[in-house]
Formats: structure tokens, sequence, C-alpha cells
């Protein structure tokens, strides 16, 4: 299951030693909700190996801001406390495996 990431568990998550992954998104976005599933799917696969959770960019517009966020869902990769990779919009759960074994 993906993990809710805000201010309060962010940074101890990112200076842990796992590829994390962060999933912007928003309630009344479509797309965000679409790929929501597909987010947990990838987190339910990799758990235990990556850190895969959800930052809802409503409640959390400050961690949205410090990793630039234009565009939702946009998903981030972490890696010892630097941003490694992202994805922009509705991608397919193929290229989000891809990225985390790329990464791991």
């Amino acid at each position: 299951m993906a993990l809710a990431i805000d201010s309060s568990n962010f940074e101890s998550l990112v200076n842990g030693d796992k590829l994390v992954v962060i999933d912007f998104w928003a309630p009344w976005c479509g797309p965000c909700r679409h790929l929501g599933p597909v987010v947990e799917e990838v987190a339910a696969e990799f758990e235990g190996q990556a850190v895969i959770g959800k930052c809802d960019t409503d409640e959390n517009n400050d961690l949205a801001m410090q990793f630039g966020v234009m565009n939702i869902p946009m998903l981030v990769f972490v890696k010892n406390k630097e941003v490694v990779d992202s994805l922009v919009g509705l991608v397919p759960k193929e290229l989000i495996v891809e990225k985390v074994k790329q990464y791991l």
C-alpha cells in the first residue's frame, strides 16, 4: 500500500537508504485518480525494497513547491536525498516499474 507522504514524515523518508517514489496528486485531478490504483500496485510489488507514497498537493503545497511540481500527476524519484528522475502525466505501470528497477 502506498504511504501517505506529508511534511511530518518527508524528511525521515528521504534521509533513509531506500528509493523514495512520491506521487504528487490532488483529489480533483482526473488523471491522478486513474494513476492512483497503479501507484498502489507498484507499491505492493516493491514493498520492502522501495518507499512508494502519495502526496496530496492541496494539503502539502510546501512539498509540491520544493519539487517544482507544476503539473499533476507527477512522480518524483528520490535516491540518496537527491531527485534522480521524474515522470509527469498519466504514465503506464510498465514505465513506473522500469524506473523503480533502474534506481533500486
